[in-house]
């Protein structure tokens, strides 16, 4: 650390610095920064309650989907690296189960962003027939 005279320590508090001579100008230099900002759309509103609930719920989906997706291909390399251990096929089983793994974890972010169908929810067009 340098060596001199010690730093002069403010006098009083935030408060009182309010009340110096010049920090009304600044006052209204920062007010008029606020409504520039807030005219050109730079500044962020408050979001309401709607719009945090849609980003709280865009969040648990996104969430939703990595998890289902990092399963899959942790669960894909985990039998093929069982496998590779038990079978000594290594690394053939690692690579093709990581694959697999991989392809499984995409179906399942397809299913469960609703692109693909359920499993059980696809009738054929004969049944439905039969029903009417």
């Amino acid at each position: 650390m340098a060596r001199g005279a010690e730093p002069e320590k403010p006098s009083g508090t935030i408060k009182d610095a309010k009340r110096e001579p010049g920090s009304g100008e600044l006052d209204q230099r920062l007010n008029r920064l606020e409504a520039e900002l807030a005219k050109k759309g730079v500044l962020k509103q408050p979001a309401s309650e709607e719009e945090r609930s849609e980003t709280s719920s865009s969040v648990a989906q996104a969430m939703k989907l990595s998890s289902e997706f990092i399963a899959g291909i942790l669960v894909g390399a985990l039998i093929g690296w069982f496998l590779d251990r038990y079978a000594g096929t290594s690394p053939w089983g690692l690579i093709v189960f990581l694959l697999l793994g991989f392809g499984a974890g995409t179906l399942n972010v397809l299913r469960s962003a609703g692109y693909v169908a359920e499993q059980g929810n696809n009738k054929s067009s004969a049944e439905k027939d039969d029903r009417k």
